[in-house]
């Protein structure tokens, strides 16, 4: 799950990592009383979306007054926010967060994530502050450090201290850096966080050291241990058929092709969506109905995938197992004839009942394409949006 970045300085809070003073404003009006609560002679203002890249898509903007802050706020709020991670159609801005402006003296970079080639948790960090670190690595990959961190250790002072001489930081900056790797990491594991990153973590003049920034990802799968980080989900910031998609208990991500795919597993539906490319198909997403899916739920599924104005054909390719090939069946007909399917529908099975399976396809009277194996079904469902 992904938070915006002032709920995620909310919760470096709770740890003892320190950020600037912001206020959250839902509306211009409120953004000049904000910017003279903070007192700063220079605020920051900056729109709150579920994206990188907003300061050159013109969401982040320097205001020398509170009048000034208004004004911006004015014209950031309501504004489509395009960055090179929203994709062309952009991101609605709804709120921005009012901040305090500084002397910013150095820009660093930290990110801590799983490593999966390790099964260990990795802390990178960099000099290059304030640059995406995908350009630092490609032009200087020697100024990326990475640690890696045994779980059973944990981020001892020694291994704070390797990472604060990595980035040539001395004397009151130093002493500072220790807790604050301490703490983010203790933060990292404690909220069960995929992903954290802080570009920039700056040095200011008065050598405080903040996090100026904050991109966090939650894991999914350990929301049951935080209802109080679960109410941080923003809705508007979803895709609304992924959303629609949750609510069914089905794990479905939007793509930009037009071969709808029904899977069941995660792996298969990898393979899926490679090989309908492999046959010069695009997949329109990622729909993993899994192993104890019900009628309702392969019925759920099918309106997901039609929902997508771009998807011209389907793809449902099921292993039956503990979802068997008869219920599966079972499931598409009823779903084709309450939906009144338009686009063609190739069905490829194995496995558990395939053969009553095929049969209540046969005997259903509609008209889908059954294929003997993934490569056919690929084949076909390619053919028949072309």
């Amino acid at each position: 799950m992904k938070i915006h970045e002032y709920q995620g300085k909310e919760i470096f809070k709770k740890y003892n990592v320190p950020v600037p003073n912001g206020i959250l404003v839902n509306k211009k009006s409120e953004a000049a009383a904000a910017a003279k609560k903070l007192g700063t002679p220079v605020v920051v203002v900056k729109g709150q979306i579920h994206a990188g890249g907003r300061g050159k898509g013109g969401g982040v903007k320097l205001a020398k007054s509170p009048t000034e802050a208004e004004k911006l706020a004015g014209k950031i709020i309501g504004m489509n926010l395009v960055t090179h991670q929203t994709g062309p159609e952009g991101k609605l801005v709804k709120k921005v967060l009012i901040e305090e402006g500084m002397e910013i003296v150095k820009e660093l970079y930290v990110g801590i994530l799983v490593d999966r080639q390790t099964s260990q948790i990795m802390i990178m960090a960099s000099e290059a502050g304030g640059m995406e670190i995908e350009e630092v690595a490609e032009k200087t990959p020697e100024k990326i450090i990475q640690e890696q961190v045994d779980p059973v250790v944990g981020v001892k002072p020694y291994l704070a201290r390797k990472l604060a001489f990595g980035l040539n930081l001395e004397g009151e900056v130093l002493k500072k850096a220790i807790p604050f790797f301490i703490n983010l990491y203790d933060c990292f594991v404690k909220e069960d966080l995929a992903m954290l990153e802080i570009n920039p973590l700056i040095i200011t003049g008065d050598n405080r050291l903040l996090a100026l920034d904050a991109k966090i990802d939650i894991d999914d799968n350990a929301m049951y241990r935080h209802k109080d980080t679960a109410e941080y989900r923003d809705l508007d910031e979803e895709d609304p058929l992924e959303v629609d998609a949750t609510n069914h208990h089905l794990n479905y991500v939007k793509l930009d092709g037009n071969i709808a795919c029904m899977v069941n597993g995660a792996g298969l539906a990898m393979a899926t969506m490679d090989i309908i490319k492999h046959s010069g198909g695009e997949p329109a997403n990622f729909l993993d109905v899994g192993g104890g899916a019900n009628e309702e739920m392969i019925e759920n599924g099918f309106r997901i995938l039609l929902s997508d104005p771009n998807v011209k054909a389907v793809l449902v390719n099921i292993f039956g197992g503990i979802l068997r090939c008869d219920i599966l069946a079972n499931g598409v007909v009823a779903a084709a004839r309450k939906l009144k399917i338009k686009v063609p529908v190739v069905i490829r099975m194995e496995g558990t009942n395939m053969e009553q399976g095929l049969q209540i396809l046969e005997e259903s009277g509609l008209n889908f394409i059954v294929a003997n194996g993934m490569k056919d079904a690929a084949r076909k469902v390619v053919k028949a949006i072309k």
